[in-house]
């Protein structure tokens, strides 16, 4: 690594995925979707493209920057309207951190999204973060927290206005299960959060889905991977359950092998789980 990726590159990035036609939706931003979509790159293609339809300041992680390290405030950049003749799926974050005004405005901000989109028939997925700030909240208790507010800010939402389906952190086969089991109707994906050892990212695919998660939405355990498309293909293959996490360990670097990409860390060290949630026991 000497730089950060120009815009064309990342872009290119993006339209090699969908043409490998094994993931199911792609999410892009806004500006990013009008490029692609106007270049015909979702043009015949199975792969659903999704924008962030939001930009809460828990993501503004800039250089030099502090936003990040204040409780989450919500704001948006994308356009619906606009967006709408290119896609009709967005995805949507909140993030709770026991501040009453801070989650007050959050939750405000998030029905006027729900109405707007309604107007617009334009549907979304919600991803519901882990507190971005400390909260105060003892750590076995957090992921019960985040669970009961994510029921809680939808509870009195119509079907016709609830998500698609969540994305949220995986907190463990306890929190998840609870969260699946609790409405058959609510379909729940899990993020894939940093990048991690590429075991963690298998594990994490295989335990999500063995304690009731039934989406995958995973970023940069893809976009740092040293083979972005030979990742993907794994994924599918744990997720599809023809690999076990180990398996796709050895396979990945197999394939690593014949493109001649030299490995960010040996296999022996590439197969461990050094993620602490991923070590839990149900």
């Amino acid at each position: 690594w000497t730089r950060y990726r120009t815009r064309p590159e990342f872009l290119d990035q993006i339209r090699s995925i969908v043409a490998q036609d094994i993931v199911d939706i792609m999410l892009v931003s806004a500006s990013n979707l009008e490029v692609l979509a106007d270049d015909g790159v979702f043009k015949g293609s199975a792969v659903k493209p999704a924008i962030r339809a939001n930009d809460t300041t828990d993501v503004w992680v800039v250089r030099g920057g502090r936003y990040n390290q204040k409780p989450s405030r919500p704001f948006r950049s994308a356009s619906l309207p606009l967006t709408k003749t290119r896609t009709d799926l967005g995805l949507y974050s909140i993030t709770f951190n026991n501040d009453l005004d801070a989650d007050l405005e959050s939750l405000e901000a998030f029905a006027d999204f729900r109405a707007e989109a309604a107007e617009c028939g334009f549907r979304y997925f919600l991803e519901v973060f882990n507190p971005n700030v400390e909260t105060g909240i003892d750590p076995e208790v957090l992921p019960h927290y985040v669970n009961d507010n994510i029921l809680r800010c939808i509870a009195g939402v119509h079907t016709a206005d609830r998500p698609q389906f969540l994305k949220i952190a995986y907190n463990g086969p306890k929190a998840l299960e609870e969260l699946a089991s609790f409405d058959s109707s609510l379909i729940v994906g899990v993020l894939g959060g940093g990048a991690g050892t590429t075991r963690d990212c298998f594990e994490l695919l295989h335990q999500g889905e063995k304690y009731g998660a039934r989406v995958a939405l995973f970023g940069r355990k893809i976009n740092l991977a040293e083979a972005p498309l030979a990742m993907v293909a794994m994924m599918r293959e744990v997720a599809d359950g023809s690999l076990a996490p180990a398996e796709a360990v050895r396979a990945y670097h197999s394939e690593l092998q014949k493109q001649g990409i030299r490995p960010q860390r040996t296999l022996e060290d590439d197969a461990e789980i050094t993620e602490a949630v991923l070590k839990q026991q149900r």
